[in-house]
């Protein structure tokens, strides 16, 4: 619940913290080691969200849902883009419909802020807004999809009634050529980073920028990532991508 380096957003709000892991895409997620640190750190509200499994830190499965932490954004001022859940995933099947709902409600008094809300389970996430959430201008909805495995994520993510859809293949770690991005308004792509990261090919990034032609898709290149992002860097084709939804402005 700060500001945050994450090159596409400004802050993050976690309403929720804990997890489940759901696909090769979580094998080494930095929230897990971040949960650990926390609880380490004496931070309560990721006490047991963690524990220690071949020397990593591992979901338990175990969610904490901090009612204390859903006016935050109400206290910030200064407009900003802000990633809700980044320690998590709203739409987790643990996530009971009326604490999305009040995470809906302070979205829709704050309409200053941009929130973007990434999931693993769009399916969830289609059939809960199809019911009696109203659809925000405010709010960017997506989905994590880091290979053909879960390329259905794409489909059930075009279900979803949002102004704007985006996914983040990141980690990338195969190919997602079988997918289109049709309906979907921006495409974030970005290698795994860290000491376990698995490597990302080119040829995969090269697929992913001609669907985002195709579909008029706007592409942002997070990074190439490896055990040290800060060496391999950002840029790819002779530049950096930041590019944001059109349908943003």
């Amino acid at each position: 619940m700060a500001d945050t380096t994450i090159e596409w957003t400004d802050a993050t709000w976690n309403p929720v913290a804990g997890c489940t892991i759901m696909s090769a895409g979580c094998t080494n997620c930095y929230a897990m080691r971040m949960a650990a640190r926390l609880e380490a750190m004496g931070v309560e509200k990721y006490r047991s969200l963690t524990r220690k499994t071949g020397g990593r830190a591992k979901w338990t499965g175990a969610l904490y849902l901090d009612e204390n932490a859903l006016r935050i954004p109400t206290t910030w001022s200064r407009p900003r883009n802000v990633f809700v859940n980044s320690m998590s995933d709203l739409f987790h099947p643990d996530v009971p419909v009326d604490f999305i709902g009040k995470v809906w409600s302070v979205m829709a008094e704050t309409p200053r802020h941009t929130y973007q809300i990434l999931t693993k389970r769009p399916d969830r996430m289609a059939a809960i807004l199809q019911n009696d959430f109203e659809v925000l201008p405010n709010v960017w909805l997506g989905a994590s999809v880091e290979d053909g495995r879960v390329i259905h994520r794409l489909d059930e993510l075009r279900e979803v009634p949002a102004e704007v859809r985006f996914v983040s293949f990141e980690p990338l770690i195969g190919s997602v050529f079988s997918g289109s991005l049709k309906g979907i308004h921006w495409a974030i792509v970005g290698g795994e980073s860290g000491p376990q990261a698995r490597p990302m090919d080119r040829a995969w990034i090269d697929e992913i920028f001609d669907m985002c032609t195709d579909a008029d898709t706007a592409f942002f290149f997070k990074q190439w990532g490896g055990y040290n992002k800060k060496k391999t860097g950002r840029s790819y084709r002779g530049r950096t991508w930041d590019n944001m939804p059109a349908v943003a402005a």
